[in-house]
This record gives C-alpha cells, sequence and structure tokens, in this order.
C-alpha cells in the first residue's frame, strides 16, 4: 500500500503513515484555532486591557486592526516561503515567531510593547503558518481524504471566532487577559513538539524571494484592508461627519484606488519575471484558473457571511439583552457545534457528494437561519432565539468548510500549494475585514435614521431637545444598551418621563439596526448561491504535476 492509498502522503510507510495522520490533523486544527483566536479573544476586554497597560480604547483597537494588517499582507510571501524551504520548516519557524510574540504579549506594560508582540510578531507569525497549514494538509492526506482534513481545519477557525468572546471573558473576569497569551506558549510548544512527526515535502521552487514582489503584494494588501478596517469610521465613500476628507472623498475609496493599483503591478511584475524564466513570488496563472476563482470567491463570502454574524449576533446578546460575556459566548455554543459536525461528518457521510451541490447548500442555510433571526428579531424578544438561527448558520458554514479547501487545493498542481495557502488566506482575511464594515456600517446607518426620526416625531421629546440630537448625533448613534443611555441621560440632566421615551426608542432602533444589518447579509448569501457554477459538480482528482498552471 503507498502512502497516498493509506490516507497519508509523504515519506512514512503503513503503520507509521497511519499513525503521523491520528497527530497531523489535530497538530493542524490547533494552529489554525489559535492564529483564528486572537482575532477575537480580547474583544470582550478591550477597556480592561487599556486600564491594565495604560492607554485608550482607542489604542487597543488600533493593536488589534495591525494584527489583521500584517498577517493579512504578508500571506502570499509566507507561502512562497514554504515552497522555497519546505512547508514544514516555514511551520515550525512561524510557530516559534508566534510563540515569542504570545509571551511579549502576556508581560508587556505599555502599548508600544504590546503592538510589537500581538500585532508585528503575531502577525508575522500567523502569515507563515496559515499557508503551510495548507500546504501540509496536501502533503499529509490523499485527495480522498482532503475534504474531511480542510473540513476540520476551517472548523477550527471559525470556532475560533466563536469561542474568543467565551474564552476572552473567561479568563478577563476570574484570572487576567495575559494568561490567555500565556496560554498561548504553552500550545505552540505542544503543536512544535507534536510537529516531528509531519510528513513534509521538499521545496518545490528555487531561486530567491522575490524582494520587489513581496514589496509590492504587502503593500496593495496592506492598503487594501486597512481602507475596509477604517470604513465604519471614515466613511466608505462619502466622508464621516469628523472624518479626513481627500480631494472631496473619504480616504477610505482612495486606498482601495491604490492598493487595487499596486496588486495589478505586481500581477504584471509576476508574468514578467516568469517570461525572464526568474522565480515569482505567485504564479498569475493560479488566478486565471476558473475553479481555483471559484472556490476563492466561495471562500470571501463564507469568511464575509461569518465575520459579519460574529458581529451582529454578539451585538444583539451582549448590548441589547445585556448578557455577559461568558452568557454570549454560551449562546453562540449551537453554532461551533453544528459547525464541526458538518465540517466532519458531510466528507464522511458523503465521500463522493457533488461539491457544488453542498457549497450551495450552505449558503442557503446561512441565508435560511439569517431570515428566520430577522424574523425572530424583537424589541421584547430574548436570547433564546438565537439558537434555531445559529444551528442553520452553523451548518452552513460547515458545509462550506467541509468542501471549499479541497476544491483550492484540488484545481491546481501539489507544487502551487503553497501559493494557493497564501491567497486563499489573503482572500479569507479580506473577505472577513469586508464582512465586519459592511455590517457595522450598515447597523449604525440604519440605527442612527431610526433614532432620529423616532425622537423626531415622539410627542414626549421637546422639539428643542430633538433638534440638539440631530445635530450633535448626525454622525452616527452609538449601539448602546438600555443602561448605559439612561447613565448618559441622567448625566445630561434630562427629565425621567422624557429619559424614558428616549430609551424606548433607542431599544427600536437597535432592532431596526439589527435588521438591516442582517437583511444585508442574507442578500449577500442569497447572491452568492448563484456565484458557485464553476465549483465542480464532482470531487476533483489532483492536477498532474506541472510548472505552470493551466
Amino acid at each position: 500500500m503507498t502512502p497516498r492509498a493509506a490516507g497519508i502522503q509523504g515519506t512514512g510507510a503503513g503503520p507509521e503513515a497511519a499513525s503521523a495522520g491520528l497527530t497531523v490533523l489535530p497538530t493542524l486544527a490547533a494552529a489554525q484555532f489559535l492564529m483564528t483566536l486572537d482575532s477575537s479573544v480580547m474583544n470582550v476586554s478591550i477597556a480592561t486591557v487599556a486600564a491594565d497597560i495604560g492607554t485608550t480604547v482607542t489604542g487597543i483597537q488600533t493593536a488589534i486592526t495591525f494584527y489583521t494588517l500584517v498577517m493579512a499582507a504578508f500571506m502570499i510571501t509566507g507561502g512562497r516561503l514554504g515552497q522555497l524551504f519546505g512547508h514544514r520548516r516555514v511551520f515550525t519557524i512561524g510557530c516559534v515567531v508566534y510563540g515569542c510574540g504570545s509571551l511579549t504579549t502576556s508581560v508587556a506594560g505599555n502599548l508600544a510593547v504590546l503592538m510589537f508582540g500581538w500585532s508585528f510578531l503575531e502577525g508575522v507569525g500567523a502569515a507563515l503558518i496559515m499557508p503551510a497549514v495548507v500546504a501540509l494538509v496536501a502533503s499529509n492526506f490523499a485527495s480522498a481524504q482532503r475534504p474531511r482534513a480542510y473540513g476540520l481545519v476551517a472548523a477550527a477557525g471559525a470556532i475560533a471566532v466563536a469561542a474568543g468572546p467565551l474564552v476572552g471573558g473567561l479568563f478577563t473576569t476570574y484570572l487576567s487577559w495575559r494568561w490567555v497569551f500565556a496560554g498561548e506558549v504553552l500550545v505552540v510548544g505542544v503543536i512544535l513538539w507534536l510537529t516531528r512527526g509531519m510528513a513534509d515535502t521538499p521545496p518545490t521552487a528555487q531561486g530567491r524571494l522575490d524582494i520587489v514582489g513581496t514589496v509590492l503584494s504587502a503593500a496593495g494588501l496592506a492598503l487594501i484592508v486597512y481602507g475596509v478596517l477604517r470604513s465604519g469610521s471614515w466613511g466608505l465613500v462619502r466622508p464621516a461627519p469628523g472624518a479626513p476628507v481627500w480631494l472631496g472623498l473619504s480616504p477610505v475609496i482612495w486606498l482601495a484606488l491604490a492598493g487595487g493599483t499596486i496588486l495589478l503591478l505586481f500581477v504584471r511584475w509576476q508574468d514578467h519575471r516568469l517570461a525572464r524564466g526568474a522565480a515569482a513570488l505567485l504564479d498569475p496563472a493560479l488566478l486565471r484558473n476558473r475553479t481555483f476563482r471559484a472556490g476563492l470567491t466561495s471562500f470571501f463570502f463564507q469568511y464575509l457571511l461569518q465575520a459579519g454574524l460574529f458581529f451582529v449576533v454578539p451585538l444583539y446578546l451582549s448590548v441589547a439583552l445585556g448578557l455577559s460575556a461568558v452568557a454570549t459566548g454560551v449562546r453562540l455554543l449551537p453554532l461551533s457545534i453544528a459547525l464541526l459536525v458538518a465540517a466532519v461528518g458531510i466528507p464522511k457521510a458523503f465521500p463522493h457528494v457533488s461539491p457544488r451541490r453542498i457549497v450551495r447548500g450552505g449558503f442557503l442555510s446561512l441565508f435560511a437561519g439569517t431570515t428566520i433571526l430577522i424574523a425572530a428579531l424583537d424589541a421584547g424578544a430574548g436570547p433564546e432565539i438565537v439558537t434555531w438561527p445559529m444551528l442553520l448558520a452553523g451548518l452552513g458554514v460547515g458545509a462550506l468548510a467541509s468542501q471549499l479547501g479541497s476544491v483550492t487545493v484540488s484545481a491546481v498542481a501539489d507544487e502551487h500549494t503553497g501559493e494557493v495557502g497564501g491567497v486563499q488566506n489573503t482572500v479569507t482575511n479580506l473577505g472577513a475585514s469586508i464582512g465586519t464594515a459592511a455590517a457595522g456600517a450598515v447597523l449604525i446607518s440604519a440605527l442612527t435614521s431610526s433614532f432620529l426620526a423616532g425622537v423626531r416625531h415622539d410627542p414626549a421629546v421637546p422639539a428643542e431637545l430633538s433638534t440638539q440630537t440631530e445635530v450633535r448625533l448626525a454622525e452616527g448613534v452609538p449601539f448602546l444598551s438600555d443602561r448605559d443611555l439612561k447613565i448618559r441621560l441622567d448625566e445630561a440632566g434630562v427629565p425621567p418621563d422624557t429619559a424614558k421615551a428616549i430609551t424606548a426608542t433607542n431599544a427600536d432602533a437597535r432592532i431596526d439596526g439589527l435588521r438591516a444589518a442582517l437583511s444585508l447579509l442574507a442578500a449577500i448569501a442569497l447572491a452568492a448561491m448563484f456565484l458557485t457554477r464553476q465549483i465542480p459538480d464532482r470531487q476533483s482528482a489532483p492536477v498532474p504535476t506541472s510548472g505552470r498552471v493551466t
């Protein structure tokens, strides 16, 4: 029996390969979980971290933003380094860098040290690890085993997003946020120890790293991602009140255009190097592969919808209903459970199922869950209304996770898996950034419109106060709980009857904002169903090894 027939591709054979397979998948899934956890674990503890290291909430939000920025900017470079030096070696180096970043963050005494450890070192480590995870699944598992393997790895990442607030809330409440990062160091140590049994492929590329290509790709991606991340406060095209103005428009649109232009130059530069016979950072032929593009498109929408839901639903639970971080995390557990069951169960129960059918079913399940939640949202509703929508959303994300990793990798030859990993993770990071920004922008816009209209037409609110409110909140009404709003109104000296009327209006406006954001996500899920025609109708066989992608 060959290693591939046993489900493992590598230097091992027979029992050794099978034994390696038992440790490889949990190891790679743990790495994916850890990389993704950092994007959400501190969202519920921002104020605590800021007070502890003597900075502001804005400072901590900046650190989170730059972690995402560094990670997205260097994903393609990370994939290329795996081709040059071997994916297992780069994976190991990435774990060491990430572990050093976690240790630095756990002892940070000021914002500068926090950003060096968290934003820079952990971001660089993640950029090395995540593309290598994609390639190592391909080098350790035969094509028939890959859907299940990629499904479990992707499920681990998605569960980390859901578990982040719960983990962060538990540690911050009962121990310290620093123990989250100290714990990551221990997990990295275990991953490094288990990596010894992992099969690797030799370097699949020669030559030096394309420095010009690295700079172009990093600059282009960084500009686009940074623009998306700032769109909530600066506005997408029209500048938000108080935001910078560049030639009459929001800086976001100019950053996106500049980033897109630089990425076009990057693609041209890669074609130029390949035409001269020089090594390229990314073979542009990958992007001309229709199956690969279809897989990337579905990945983009999966992470957009996933991030949008994980932004909106916790807001409803924690702000509108006032649940604690721990209680909010518990309410998200149905999504995590359903996601894991679908991601692992579908490939095992239906190994020959049509990937296109499963992907379409995944988007349909996301659409159904989101639509049911929209219908159930009401000013008097409780947390129980999210249970069935979260189950459906989890089944949808799990179904997508069970197929898309295998679709993208199987679309090209095995020697391109490093490039696939870099591009794939870049697309998913971009999708997640846009999902959060878009959901947030629509939510605040609808909330503001509904709140100001309600105040304007409420006879219990004096006309003078209504006018002052419209002027002061024209740039956007904050998403506040009833308790926080009441405190602000009391501090402003608003009479009790008027404060009660404003609080009731705010509660209704919150629901309108949540419905608007969820309606956008539902529309995107429905549209994504019709963009899956190029997803294969049958499970793909590996593409033969070749020098270029066709």
